[in-house]
């Protein structure tokens, strides 16, 4: 992020609301074509071509300008599949959005994290780039002064200091600013980056250069190959930028015609300049002065050769725009991070306190905060700007490629043809684009083994702490929006199938009604199962028509089309299982009017031990139908392994009907005001994201804790609560179930997974 038109722009965003699914906001559609335009253009068009063209002319020599080219063409390639998703799904939130959308939380969490460090590790380059061009700018005051600069300055740990100090001093500015306008920061930048470029043109047509331009093209690619990819790694991260548009698509007014043109106009302008600036320097100002400042400062390399040129003028000229233009790209990489941050804190695929905002300016302080802290760490760790660059590089690559893998699945689903922009030569673009980011990646995370070390570290951290911390809540918030809204099943290739065993026809009802919600309308599908012993099956075979043929009526007056199933096998329950094995059935409904003792009872938790699905059980007296309930008991101990399956069941009963959902939570009676206010919080909070509405959260404090859960149960209509862990070394159904099982009459559906 370069420019700070963006900072207005998704400054809106961050406060255009809190969306449960985190498909994330639709705002009000006011920004033009014009204004993405400018937008995206500020996003890219900065300093880094100023701080990494000397790395890249050590890499390729001239060969430079053809690895510009290049990066232009591969991201050229990715912006097809950013304006494809985008005018597929117009919605705020790029990359990540388009993840959650086709693919699913997990992957939607890996590309989120890839994106939140691709931004912090691209602040932390515009960080130590502005501290390194400080230095040369202090330097040159203080020697038109007759002065020493300071001591501490010219130390590598000085210019560390100083790149931290402007982090945090930005983070802070952040915060308490509300909106940057950003349009004269942009248009300025154009315009010395324009006149760099004409200034050029107009001395090398008068001849005014002493370079010898054939001497410069001499050898044209003196690193080969390999010198031509390892410039293009180091400063592929000067492309990116365009990509922010797709971040605010939900505010671009006629989506599906501006989005693509705003992102290729962004990136086209772009292009041309760096190219434009690339190709003047190389031909009137690179002599064998600036040859020797690559080698040995290779962040000077540009300002050099321009001042080949254009003289003094044209030296100054360069350190001030690099200077504003770092930090405005430093300052863009925060907001940008910050953003990112919130989006997936609200998504609870990060910790809720990220989403914490400011009381006045809105800004998510905490995201901010941790952000820059982030930051400021790897401008510790980063050994120089040719690793930083790398690095930013790499992890862009990584996020692009998750982009183009993205919009490949979405075009093949069907789901990118509801957009109006197709990338052409489909699957060449997607494949180009995303194969030719992963190979560069992988290049040059063997160039810079640090940078590649500190990506794998922060992909192996992000791993460890969605499965230990994030993955409970982020799935139940997920589960909750696939279960309100059935497209998002269909956007992401599935079509799941719930296994209905029926053997009872006075059960036949009540299973019909859960399995009804079970399933997402239109894309869920139902399969009902009798299973006909071996011994004797001649004369159950019409009985179990007769069963099967009562279900499926129940099941067409509940407006669901159910497909049927009778098998003959001489283990019911195994049959059960390898039914559902072979069908890969997503779901297990089994239903009962009372919990099964004795032998039966340790046949069903076989089953339920040995089936690789999520299992519900349902037990309902006789005559029992869900759409009569009025009034659901969810009592929660504290944190357990089935807030998806409860989120999924109980927003998908809310489709169905209106219920008063009652989360309860009953703690010892010595329990401090203290406790009681931390349950009651938690327990808001849980009951808010896998409810949403008609909900109430209770924390009572009790002698009896399992007697008053029964009491509570007996007023209910409906109890759900969950199984315990399925393994075969425990009984699944836990004590509390049994006993709200033999006391009460009412309805129970415990849920469990593997």
């Amino acid at each position: 992020m370069r420019g700070r038109v963006t900072l207005r722009l998704m400054g809106r965003i961050a406060r255009a609301g809190d969306n449960h699914a985190g498909v994330i906001y639709s705002a009000v559609m006011t920004i033009g074509f014009y204004r993405a335009t400018i937008a995206g253009i500020g996003a890219t068009v900065g300093g880094g071509i100023f701080i990494l063209s000397g790395i890249g002319w050590n890499e390729a020599g001239p060969g430079i300008i053809l690895a510009f080219l290049l990066n232009a063409l591969l991201a050229a390639s990715v912006a097809c599949a950013f304006s494809e998703m985008s005018t597929a799904f117009p919605q705020s939130g790029g990359a990540y959005v388009f993840a959650k959308c086709v693919l699913a939380v997990r992957p939607a969490f890996a590309t989120g994290w890839v994106l939140w460090f691709a931004y912090v590790v691209a602040g932390a380059l515009y960080a130590m780039g502005f501290s390194a061009y400080a230095v040369i700018a202090v330097d040159g005051v203080c020697a038109l002064m007759d002065r020493a600069p300071p001591p501490w300055l010219m130390d590598r740990y000085g210019q560390l200091a100083l790149a931290a100090l402007a982090t945090a001093g930005y983070a802070i500015l952040l915060v308490r600013a509300k909106e940057s306008a950003g349009f004269f920061t942009t248009l300025a930048m154009l315009l010395v980056f324009l006149g760099l470029v004409v200034g050029g043109v107009v001395v090398i047509a008068g001849g005014g250069t002493t370079a010898d331009a054939s001497a410069t093209f001499t050898p044209l690619f003196p690193g080969g190959a390999a010198g031509i990819a390892a410039a293009m790694g180091y400063t592929f991260i000067t492309m990116q930028g365009f990509e922010v548009i797709a971040a605010f698509a939900g505010e671009v007014k006629q989506p599906r015609r501006n989005l693509p043109r705003a992102m290729f106009t962004a990136l086209f302008v772009s292009a041309a300049l760096y190219i434009g600036l690339l190709l003047v320097t190389v031909i009137a100002g690179v002599d064998d002065h600036a040859r020797a400042v690559s080698a040995s400062e290779p962040h000077r390399f540009m300002a050099v050769a321009v001042e080949n040129f254009l003289g003094a003028p044209g030296y100054w000229a360069t350190v001030v725009i690099t200077v504003l233009a770092s930090l405005s790209a430093l300052q863009g990489n925060l907001l940008a991070a910050s953003r990112v941050a919130l989006t997936m804190a609200k998504d609870r695929t990060l910790p809720r306190v990220l989403a914490k905002a400011h009381s006045v300016t809105g800004v998510p302080t905490v995201a901010v905060y941790v952000s820059a802290l982030l930051g400021v760490t790897l401008i510790i760790l980063l050994p120089d700007l040719g690793a930083a660059g790398s690095a930013a590089s790499l992890i862009f690559l990584l996020s692009y490629a998750l982009a183009a893998s993205t919009s490949y699945l979405a075009r093949k689903r069907g789901s990118a043809r509801r957009g109006g922009f197709l990338a052409p030569l489909f699957p060449l673009i997607p494949a180009v684009g995303g194969i030719g980011c992963v190979a560069l990646a992988i290049f040059q995370a063997w160039l810079e083994p640090v940078a590649a070390l500190i990506v794998l570290g922060w992909l192996g951290i992000g791993a460890v702490l969605y499965l230990r911390h994030f993955a409970a809540r982020a799935e139940a918030v997920d589960a909750h929006a696939e279960a309100r809204d059935p497209e998002l099943v269909q956007l992401r290739g599935r079509s799941p199938l719930v296994l209905v065993p029926v053997a009872n026809p006075t059960s036949a009802r009540a299973l019909i009604g859960v399995a009804t919600a079970l399933a997402p309308p239109k894309v869920g599908r139902v399969l009902l199962l009798n299973v006909v012993e071996a011994a004797g099956a001649s004369a159950r075979i019409e009985l179990a028509q007769a069963t099967l043929r009562e279900a499926l009526t129940h099941a067409v007056d509940a407006g669901c089309h159910p497909e049927a199933l009778m098998t003959i096998s001489p283990q019911t329950w195994g049959e059960i299982a390898r039914v559902a094995q072979a069908h890969r059935c997503e779901s297990l409904l089994l239903g009962f009017t009372q919990i099964p003792e004795g032998a039966a009872n340790s046949k069903l938790e076989g089953l339920l031990s040995e089936v690789e699905c999520d299992i519900a059980v349902l037990r309902a007296p006789v005559g029992w139908n869900i759409g009569g309930a009025r009034n659901i008991i969810v009592p929660v101990a504290g944190g357990g392994t089935h807030d998806r399956l409860r989120a999924r069941l109980l927003a998908s009963l809310t489709r169905l009907g209106k219920y008063e959902t009652v989360y309860l939570r009953v703690l010892r009676e010595n329990a401090s005001e203290a406790d009681v206010a931390e349950a009651q919080e938690e327990l808001d909070q849980l009951a808010r994201e896998e409810v949403e509405s008609g909900y109430r959260a209770e924390v009572i404090r009790a002698r009896d804790v399992p007697g008053t859960l029964v009491e509570h149960a007996a007023k209910a209509d409906l109890v759900v609560l969950g199984l315990q862990q399925l393994t075969r070394k425990r009984n699944v159904f836990g004590s509390l179930a049994l006993r709200i099982a033999h006391e009460t009459q009412t309805a129970m559906i415990m849920i469990g997974r593997k």
